[in-house]
């Protein structure tokens, strides 16, 4: 009988295991921590226009390409000086400003996107700056502004619009704010002596169709620029908390990417900027090296430069030369919004003497493209130049470091510098170049832009 017993209690514990086996469903993660989960990273992809692209709102209309070209090394000039006027106090930057009689644009920035803020949503262009962090619109009412082919951002039409306390880290992530009034009130300055000034706040931004609330913008009342087709303000892409991309970060899984079309391609062509887990590289081989952390210049994208060649000989350039100093000065950054490479001048003299020596080539004038070594024919077997990153080596075919006048002449897109180096976005063009922030990671891959 106790057998019995033992033998039907042993069959109901089984029957009672079996309901609950049928009965039961696979519980969520969020369910059993008692939390709820973000949503997957998304992706977005924008159509990046060349600010002298004839199809750009700043197009200068039509001009030859020469003039184009120099247009473009004069802003990357006036980019280099603004990076280095970053470790000025800002006092003497004040004082510059205010000395300053230029006409100056909207921000020095190469290419432009399109966007939209508010509820309900203005679109407008904006000029994409990987080297700052600050995302601004005009805004009414101005008392200062330039011109602009979409209207000026009213937030008193917005229902989603509002401001951005004084207590708020993003208020103290400004490098100029004032909280004298209730507002966080902004000054922010750029290299060829334009400046916004404003009061931060929060709005929505429209991404293609997805709405992403509270980010913080500069809403710009008195913005220093001229001219009757300028962009509507500026995306700021860099590193600092304050930046476009570190706000939405998490929805995109800290990452993005873009390819940049060649200065030779038909204007029509645009180059993509992505923004998610479509940003990962498609390629069977490429490179990636570290991205570097300053903490005294968070802003920029800093990478580790170990050596340069020319053809198959390493140049003899001084040990350390393209190091990040514990000051926060030198060290080499990559840069969307500046066209040509600026070397420290060692390197570049190391650069200039190999490739000179390698081509046996006469040399031309080259002040009409705004550059230094030059030659009067393209039909020579230029080698590459590979600069040699941490990890991986980033191969420049003649392409890529070639600038071809309209008159035939042909001249290195490399100038020198002083401390800051900075690989600019000529020696991009044709490769997908992703930046993975939570792995602080560059990954690049030669590519073809148009058909990404």
């Amino acid at each position: 009988m106790a057998e019995q017993m033992g033998s039907c209690k042993y069959l109901f514990m089984s029957l009672l295991m079996l309901f609950q086996v049928v009965q039961c469903r696979v519980l969520t993660v969020s369910e059993i921590v008692g939390v709820k989960l973000p949503n997957q990273p998304k992706s977005f992809r924008f159509d990046l226009v060349h600010r002298d692209s004839l199809i750009s709102p700043l197009s200068p209309g039509n001009i030859s390409s020469t003039e184009r070209w120099k247009r473009a090394v004069e802003r990357s000039n006036e980019r280099l000086q603004k990076f280095q006027l970053d470790s000025r106090s800002y006092s003497d930057k004040v004082s510059d400003l205010k000395d300053s009689q230029s006409s100056v644009s909207a921000g020095t920035g190469e290419f432009l996107m399109k966007l939209a803020i508010g509820t309900p949503a203005v679109s407008y262009s904006a000029i994409l700056d990987t080297g700052s962090d600050l995302t601004w619109t005009q805004c009414k009412p101005c008392l200062d502004c330039y011109s602009q082919p979409t209207p000026i951002f009213d937030p008193s039409k917005s229902s989603s619009y509002s401001t951005v306390p004084c207590s708020s880290s993003l208020c103290a992530a400004l490098p100029q704010y004032d909280c004298s009034q209730s507002s966080c009130e902004y000054y922010y300055t750029y290299g060829d002596y334009s400046s916004t000034m404003g009061i931060l706040s929060y709005e929505t931004f429209t991404l293609t169709a997805e709405k992403l609330p509270q980010i913080a913008f500069g809403c710009g009342e008195d913005n220093e620029g001229s001219g009757f087709s300028q962009g509507g303000g500026l995306v700021g892409f860099g590193r600092g908390p304050l930046s476009f991309i570190s706000q939405i970060g998490p929805a995109v899984g800290n990452k993005f990417s873009y390819c940049l079309v060649s200065t030779t391609d038909p204007p029509s062509k645009t180059s993509p900027l992505i923004l998610g887990s479509a940003a990962g590289l498609n390629a069977k081989t490429f490179g990636f090296t570290p991205l570097i952390k300053n903490s005294v210049h968070e802003t920029f994208y800093y990478l580790s430069l170990e050596g340069i060649s020319v053809g198959d000989n390493a140049l003899d350039i001084p040990a350390g030369t393209f190091d990040l100093d514990s000051d926060g000065s030198g060290g080499i950054i990559i840069d969307s919004g500046t066209t040509i490479t600026y070397l420290d001048q060692s390197g570049y003299d190391a650069v200039r003497q190999g490739l000179d020596s390698a081509v046996s080539l006469p040399q031309a004038d080259g002040s009409s493209a705004g550059l230094d070594l030059c030659y009067t024919s393209a039909a020579a077997d230029f080698p590459s130049i590979t600069f040699h990153f941490k990890g991986a080596d980033y191969v420049l075919a003649k392409e890529n470091y070639l600038y071809h006048d309209s008159s035939g002449v042909v001249c290195l897109a490399m100038l020198p510098s002083s401390g800051l180096s900075i690989f600019g976005n000529f020696q991009q063009q044709n490769f997908h170049i992703i930046y993975d922030l939570d792995s602080s990671m560059l990954s690049f891959a030669p590519a073809v832009c148009d058909s990404l």
